[in-house]
């Protein structure tokens, strides 16, 4: 006890504001036999730098700084992971006489006497920071290690998959047993995902392991798992497909369900495909989260966000979003849906199938086993009285002409398109077989859409001078006046050392203009509808990426990244 007015001193000089809060968790931990320092920690926002720099010169410790990165996976059989993850503990040196251990906690006696029990090596403890150890366990052992340790010694139940069949699943329950479990494995990998604001899991069978991967930000990340995961492929792989409705005893064919969970009160939808691979089967999960869909979430400029709500204005046409799969079309349309939801307004969706549940939307998904296509779910609409109708996406001629009949009889109506820019939106319908004359009546513009990361606001940078050559600035089409605004992605802890936190969107916004209709009208090729529609106001998405760029958003490099197929790119 004395040790805890020193800890609370020390606290308070790098950042510790309420010492009495700091001073009540710290004997709460020393009463109850728990770590001092991951209470301390706990208990208040700290500089665990300059805390853990001070701490060691005070007492005399050794500083692990220099051994950090050290860390790696092969020494993660020098010490069990039930220890290492239990008290957070990461070797970074190891041989048949010593090990060295780093630690944030450097008076937790349980860990030591545990460590002593467990290792027959001699130990030398080292002082490091908590956000340091971490993320470099989570490298070391990989994910769930503890429970996978514990499944392969046997502790875990033969009859699980008999259990789970006889329950309803909530794969987060977070009253769960302690008892390891595939299940429970399961649910430290979804956690683990939501925590770091993945996307996707991918549970990925190769020829000598069990791959997993998250997508963060639109780009796959290949998560450290524990050694021997194949050992475990068949059990995690059932227990997937059990929990989301799919037939076990199907491995030949690819399946889909879906997953219902709930994480601290907010409810999680997960899609769930099996895909046959020569591997066994692969399993993808979609992490369909709680989202507030707002214009600002777009984060565009003034000027397009202006041009958007003047479209969200109109009182019928047709409003298509174009782009790759993953452009984040979806999310744009749901986003103009959600500003349009009003109780004076009567709003219908196709979709296929329904990602995100919009209250007071009325949401119908395709099944076209009994059915209902797009094409005959939107001419059902068009008998059920609404003002905006959604089609997720035109895919035929059929889907096409329904829409534009709908959007001529005083309907707006939003719907996608699958080109690389918003032009060839134009020739894509009417590659489908829609009269000229149609379209350029019909459809009020073409949006065509990117997502980017956004650069993280703690550790972006300005790019250091001869990081892009005049030659290859001018080459890619970036404006001159933008040559000193250039930021760079740099790395830190808050971004997992990406340089990157989120995404936004980038848009090229075609206005179908008086010009634009003529030109469509006269059956005027792409080439010659693009050059016009920037004098009409268009800003191609490159230099609109550009522009983001030169406001500290983004980098040249994502830009590049999402624009370099797109037609036409050397001119923007």
């Amino acid at each position: 006890m004395a040790l805890i007015p020193e800890l609370v001193d020390l606290a308070a000089r790098h950042g510790a504001a309420d010492r009495e809060k700091v001073s009540t968790a710290l004997r709460d931990a020393a009463r109850t036999q728990s770590s001092l320092l991951r209470a301390l920690l706990d208990s208040s926002e700290l500089d665990e730098n300059g805390f853990y720099r001070e701490l060691t010169d005070k007492f005399r410790l050794a500083w692990g700084g220099a051994d950090i990165a050290k860390a790696a996976p092969e020494l993660r059989g020098k010490l069990p992971a039930r220890i290492a993850l239990r008290y957070q503990l990461l070797p970074v040196a190891a041989d048949d006489d010593n090990i060295t251990l780093l630690t944030y906690d450097p008076f937790d006696m349980l860990a030591r006497q545990a460590v002593a029990e467990a290792v027959p090596q001699r130990v030398r403890y080292e002082v490091y920071t908590r956000k340091g150890i971490l993320p470099a366990l989570r490298q070391v052992y990989g994910i769930g290690a503890e429970t996978f340790e514990e499944l392969l010694e046997g502790r875990a139940s033969d009859e699980e998959l008999d259990q789970i069949r006889a329950e309803e699943v909530n794969v987060l329950d977070e009253n769960e047993s302690e008892e390891a479990s595939v299940k429970k494995f399961i649910n430290q990998v979804i956690r683990e995902a939501l925590r770091e604001r993945a996307t996707d899991i991918h549970v990925e069978p190769l020829s000598d392991d069990l791959r997993v991967r998250y997508r963060i930000d639109g780009v796959l990340q290949e998560v450290p798992v524990p050694a021997q995961m194949r050992k475990l492929q068949r059990s995690v792989i059932n227990i997937l497909k059990l929990t989301a409705g799919l037939d076990l005893g199907e491995d030949r064919r690819p399946q889909d369900g879906r997953i219902s969970l709930e994480l601290g009160g907010q409810p999680i939808d997960v899609r769930v495909a099996s895909i046959p691979t020569i591997n066994g089967e692969s399993i993808s999960l979609r992490l369909l989260g709680k989202e507030v869909f707002s214009l600002e979430r777009l984060g565009l400029d003034e000027d397009y966000a202006s041009k958007v709500r003047e479209l969200l204005a109109l009182p019928n046409g047709i409003i298509l979003v174009t782009g790759p799969t993953g452009c984040g079309k979806s999310t744009s349309l749901y986003t103009f849906l959600s500003s349009l939801n009003t109780r004076e307004r009567r709003i219908l969706t196709i979709e296929d199938p329904v990602e995100h549940k919009l209250p007071g939307v009325n949401q119908s998904a395709v099944q076209p086993e009994i059915g209902n296509t797009f094409a005959n779910l939107l001419r059902s609409f068009l008998r059920g009285d609404p003002n905006v109708i959604m089609v997720g996406e035109m895919r035929d001629y059929e889907t096409a002409e329904i829409a534009i009949r709908a959007a001529l009889t005083g309907h707006l109506v939003f719907s996608t398109l699958h080109t690389n820019d918003a032009v060839g939106g134009i020739t894509r319908l009417l590659d489908m077989g829609v009269e000229p004359f149609l379209v350029a009546s019909a459809v009020r513009a073409f949006l065509a859409q990117r997502l980017v990361r956004r650069l993280c606001s703690v550790c972006k940078a300005p790019a250091h001078p001869g990081d892009y050559s005049t030659e290859y600035l001018r080459s890619i089409g970036f404006p001159p006046e933008y040559d000193g605004k250039i930021l760079r992605a740099v790395g830190c802890e808050a971004c997992r050392m990406t340089g990157y936190e989120g995404r936004l969107a980038i848009m090229e916004i075609c206005m179908v203009t008086p010009k634009l209709q003529e030109m469509i009208t006269h059956r005027k090729t792409a080439a010659e509808l693009r050059p016009a529609a920037e004098r009409e106001g268009m800003r191609p998405l490159r230099k609109y990426g550009f522009d983001k760029v030169a406001s500290g958003t983004t980098t040249i490099e994502e830009v590049m990244r999402v624009t370099t197929s797109d037609v036409n790119a050397q001119d923007e």
